[in-house]
């Protein structure tokens, strides 16, 4: 086993596959738990290490499909996957930064309400309103998950393409059973 193939398989046929659920999932959590910072602080650390988790694959993954590239034939379909699939780190990269913000948002809000219980206030815990500073999380979220989601969608669609054009019959329409 290597970073380049797996038990004989391409590694990069096995990798993709965890990203393509990871980054939709990492996206979907950030998304959540900006818009419930109760569901960050429920998450604890289990969301920046999802970030984390996905941004280390995309390399991983990118790494995997370059060392594949040159093994499959000069194909413009293939050469526009990769080009695509160089363009998902900066999507990964800030989704695992708004991971880490939205986490340290949702335990700073938790300290927050813990001193504004003990009837305490500190001007530390007056640097912004929540109201701004929890939309602008949302925003954040939702902007670099939809960037990284549809940017997911659209390499994995050329992939698709690159792999499955004119190597299946498509006029068949019975099993060989």
């Amino acid at each position: 086993m290597s970073l380049t193939h797996i038990d004989g398989l391409p590694a990069h046929v096995l990798f993709v596959h965890f990203v393509v659920i990871l980054v939709p999932l990492t996206a979907l959590a950030a998304v959540g738990c900006a818009i419930q910072p109760r569901y960050a602080r429920r998450m604890g650390l289990v969301l920046p290490v999802l970030g984390l988790v996905t941004l280390a694959l995309v390399p991983l993954t990118t790494h995997a499909g370059e060392w594949l590239e040159p093994r499959v034939g000069d194909d413009p379909l293939v050469r526009r996957h990769a080009e695509l699939g160089d363009g998902l780190l900066p999507w990964a990269t800030g989704l695992f930064l708004a991971t880490v913000a939205i986490w340290w948002l949702g335990r700073r809000s938790a300290q927050s309400e813990g001193r504004a219980e003990e009837g305490s206030s500190t001007a530390t815990a007056r640097w912004a309103s929540p109201t701004v500073v929890r939309v602008a999380a949302v925003v954040l979220a939702a902007a670099v998950s939809t960037g990284a989601v549809v940017d997911v969608y659209r390499i994995g669609e050329s992939g698709a393409k690159a792999a499955w054009h004119d190597n299946y019959d498509k006029s068949a329409t019975g099993h060989n059973g």
